[in-house]
């Protein structure tokens, strides 16, 4: 694991999604190992609690915040300009922003599916060629890109065609850039969480409920009955997978979709 020695107290990390669950817990395993972390987030209440909470857990953490909606293609280019003018340009990127959402394939609107596919795959490029336009550092050796997939993207989800294909997509979009930039620039990975316990993971039990017409406690034994550990996992085991692939040992993995899911993934 990467401590704060390792990293350049100039490194800039920006995290998309970053105001609660993984994204948070991401922006604080980057913040402890000594990086300066720009939190991107669509709610500005949500974005200024998650920075009053990071800075109470440490005054020393260097952490700074933007309001995106990482949809809107004109609103990442002029983020991402203004975090590079007020920060330096990052070296470390994280596409984390996204969410649920599906339904019976037949029933479901063009608006929903339109969103999910907008929010989960079309921002992570978005945001990706803005940043890899505007950040040498980035685009060197030493530079890592990480997108939070999942295992839905894997083995799919029923239910969930539009995350499933949207996180499909998103797997694909890292393999594809990692072999693009192997020879002379960043590592870039997916990281595949399966189920963890997150407010988005709340939404998707009473999805469920509805569904299926069961209790939301039956649908969470349901879904720990799937899981080799029995359990889902948690934000912070997620953020470590992050934090190994942001520091220098794990300078020779790239291309790749990594899981943590509790076995629930087999590939």
């Amino acid at each position: 694991m990467p401590t704060s020695a390792e990293h350049s107290p100039r490194d800039v990390a920006l995290v998309t999604g970053g105001t609660s669950g993984i994204g948070f817990a991401i922006a604080r395993a980057l913040l402890a190992d000594g990086l300066t972390v720009v939190v991107v987030g669509r709610d500005p209440g949500r974005l200024h609690f998650a920075l009053s909470s990071l800075r109470a857990e440490d005054d020393a953490f260097e952490v700074a915040g933007y309001t995106c909606d990482v949809r809107d293609r004109e609103a990442v280019q002029a983020m991402v300009k203004e975090v590079v003018r007020d920060h330096g340009a990052p070296r470390v990127l994280v596409n984390n922003a996204g969410r649920g959402g599906g339904g019976p394939t037949a029933e479901l609107s063009d608006d929903l599916w339109l969103d999910v596919i907008d929010t989960n795959l079309h921002s992570v490029f978005w945001v990706t060629r803005a940043v890899v336009n505007a950040s040498e550092p980035l685009r060197r050796p030493g530079g890592r890109i990480i997108n939070i997939a999942s295992t839905g993207g894997k083995q799919g989800v029923p239910f969930g065609a539009p995350y499933s294909a949207s996180k499909a997509g998103v797997i694909g979009f890292t393999k594809a850039l990692a072999k693009e930039y192997a020879a002379t620039g960043p590592t870039v990975n997916a990281v595949c969480p399966g189920y963890v316990e997150t407010p988005m993971a709340q939404d998707i039990r009473k999805s469920y409920a509805r569904l299926t017409h069961v209790s939301e406690e039956q649908v969470l034994a349901d879904f720990e009955a799937k899981i080799p550990l029995g359990r889902y996992s948690t934000p912070e085991e997620v953020a470590a997978m992050v934090r190994y692939l942001v520091g220098p040992a794990a300078g020779s993995v790239t291309a790749q979709a990594l899981n943590v899911c509790g076995g629930l993934g087999s590939h």
